[in-house]
């Protein structure tokens, strides 16, 4: 579309951002309500599509640190994304998401991620679904017995805005253990994680923070519902060890006036299941997709992340938005090297992408004839160089 020009948005149009959005995806945020959404909008960076001066397109994105299999790294988070529903298919999206992924290289930003509304959509930018989530419910109408031990150490209760410094470092150690999350600055706690209006469910009570303090610690956000029988319901639940984990969920199950547990995320190879001494007393009530990765700079993030084995294999890796991507690559610990060696792999940005967390097993991709195996068994040695002890998850909503 030749008409068609990316400008960033003032802070002063922040407001408009709300407008396109509720158009979009067909809400009506009350004014009273508008400030709580956006909040993130306001730190982060803005642009949108303009067609004859009309605003036809949006996004922004968050400068965020991004937990990978044995790193951090920058991270473009990219959020707020709409077109007009009278200029889609023109161009829109693909001008606002050309223009990010090249700020995003300019900020030596080796990442970038987002939540699709429409999974459809962002494989042709070379996102891939990087990981999952489940939801669970679990019946406490009687006392929950568990099969592992819980930490015998008392639980304590904290006010919001004590959580960001206590629960924080619990956090970060989590980050390091399982891929998937983003670190959290005291705003991210406040705003993100804790605000005291839940926005989807008013009737709901204000965040409750139950921590066991010390390490290893754990902490669990938690809100609850009066209506009928009563429920808890997990916002976030991190521990570092099974045992501080069943000390969490024992006192949940405990609350009174509460006869359920609801928890509408928790990671695939969440420990609950098996936790408990009567399996029919948890039910995983769903699975959706979460998290979305792309390679920005993929060298950087191949070297950046972990790596399990002592093999060595050379990978050929498609990627037209990205040319500097494109080729060749010898991955091993620590090393992306380009070379003219033949290639035992050749798969797509957005498939590496959907791999590159370890929660998508490149060997299925091959089978299914979306990545193309030259060397035999070669997709299974990515794979095992690719394994995490635990699947990635991602809790931080954007």
């Amino acid at each position: 579309m030749s008409d068609l020009e990316i400008r960033d948005i003032p802070l002063a149009d922040v407001d408009q951002m709300m407008d396109l959005a509720d158009l979009v995806f067909h809400h009506r945020t009350p004014a009273e309500d508008r400030e709580r959404e956006l909040w993130a909008a306001r730190r982060a960076e803005r642009l949108a599509a303009y067609v004859d001066d009309v605003s036809a397109g949006q996004a922004a994105v968050l400068p965020m640190r991004l937990a990978v299999p044995g790193a951090f790294l920058d991270c473009s988070a990219i959020t707020f994304v709409g077109v007009l529903p009278t200029h889609r298919r023109r161009g829109v999206l693909t001008a606002m998401m050309e223009r990010m992924l090249m700020d995003a290289a300019a900020a030596n930003r080796p990442v970038a991620a987002l939540w699709a509304s429409q999974s459809a959509i962002y494989g042709r930018y070379g996102f891939g679904l990087a990981d999952r989530a489940i939801s669970l419910e679990i019946d406490t109408s009687r006392p929950l017995a568990l099969r592992t031990e819980p930490d015998p150490r008392p639980l304590r209760l904290i006010d919001r805005d004590s959580a960001p410094e206590i629960l924080g470092p619990i956090h970060t150690r989590a980050l390091a253990r399982r891929p998937g999350g983003l670190v959290r600055d005291a705003e991210w706690w406040d705003k993100n994680m804790l605000p005291a209006v839940d926005d989807d469910d008013e009737d709901f009570t204000e965040p409750r923070v139950a921590v066991l303090d010390g390490e290893p610690g754990g902490y669990v956000i938690y809100r609850t519902h009066g209506e009928g029988t009563g429920h808890v319901r997990i916002d976030d639940l991190v521990a570092d060890t099974p045992q501080v984990e069943a000390a969490l969920w024992r006192y949940l199950a405990s609350i009174d006036l509460t006869t359920k547990i609801k928890a509408p995320s928790r990671p695939v190879d969440d420990l609950i299941p098996h936790m408990v001494a009567d399996f029919d007393r948890v039910e995983v009530t769903g699975s959706h997709g979460a998290l979305w990765v792309r390679l920005v700079d993929a060298p950087a993030a191949l070297r950046a992340r972990s790596w399990a084995t002592g093999d060595s294999l050379v990978i050929e890796l498609l990627d037209e938005r990205l040319p500097a991507n494109q080729g060749r690559w010898r991955l091993a610990a620590g090393t992306c090297d380009r070379t003219e060696d033949a290639p035992d792999l050749t798969l797509s940005a957005s498939d590496l992408g959907a791999a590159y967390l370890g929660g998508t097993s490149v060997s299925t991709l091959a089978r299914i004839g979306v990545v193309t195996e030259h060397t035999p068994d070669a997709a299974a040695r990515l794979d095992r160089a690719f394994a995490v002890p635990l699947a990635p998850y991602t809790n931080d909503d954007f």
